[in-house]
Formats: C-alpha cells, sequence, structure tokens
C-alpha cells in the first residue's frame, strides 16, 4: 500500500519557520520525482516545490530564497523548509510523487496533506 504520509505543519507568526516532513512508503521513493503542492481555502492546488531523484529542485517564484525542498533517498522522506514565513503561505501542503516528470505536473501519488497557518 502506497502511503505519503505529511507532518510537521502548524501555527507560526510571520516572519517564523517550519520544516514539513513526508515520510513515503509502498514505492521506491528514489525512483521518483517528489513535490509539494499546496491549496488555500477557496483557491485551486498550487504547485510549490519539486525536486528530481539526483537532487535537482526547483521552487515558485513566490517563495523563492524562503523556502528549500530537500529529500533523503535512504530514510525515504521529502522534506520542505520554509523561512521568513508570510500570511499567504497559509494553505494546507501535500507530498506527491510522480515517475514521469510532466509540466503541469502528474502525480502518481498524492498525501493527505498538515495545514500551516501565518497568523499573528
Amino acid at each position: 500500500e502506497v502511503q505519503l504520509v505529511e507532518s510537521g505543519g502548524g501555527l507560526v507568526q510571520p516572519g517564523g519557520s517550519l520544516r514539513l516532513s513526508c515520510a513515503a512508503s509502498g514505492f521506491t521513493f528514489s525512483s521518483y520525482w517528489m513535490y509539494w503542492v499546496r491549496q488555500a481555502p477557496g483557491k485551486e492546488r498550487e504547485w510549490v516545490a519539486t525536486i528530481n531523484r539526483n537532487g535537482f529542485s526547483s521552487v515558485i517564484e513566490s517563495v523563492k530564497g524562503r523556502f528549500t525542498i530537500s529529500r533523503d533517498n535512504p530514510k525515504n522522506t521529502l522534506y520542505l523548509l520554509m523561512n521568513s514565513l508570510k500570511p499567504e503561505d497559509t494553505a494546507m501542503y501535500s507530498c506527491a510523487a510522480a515517475l514521469v516528470a510532466y509540466w503541469p505536473p502528474k502525480y502518481n501519488y498524492l498525501g493527505q496533506g498538515t495545514q500551516v497557518t501565518v497568523s499573528s
């Protein structure tokens, strides 16, 4: 059974930091492109960051210089380090996996998500 289990979300003040984790199981993690996506209330799901099998990564323009995606293949875990958080970063953050990197992305697997709320 494939599982993507996110953790690390919560309530944080503007300017604060969080590190999200995504524990993967049931598939060959190291072979997949991995993504973080987010969805705010009333908005469509938005791609945030991606990382390939070898660690090459990219992020959406609005989080450049603030968010860093990384992966630990031996631990089957994906991370998202979020610094200088802003209220507009508030959303449900989910991890996703794709064997082929289409654009727009087509995910083979998508997790349930962890809530991030940025508010004073």
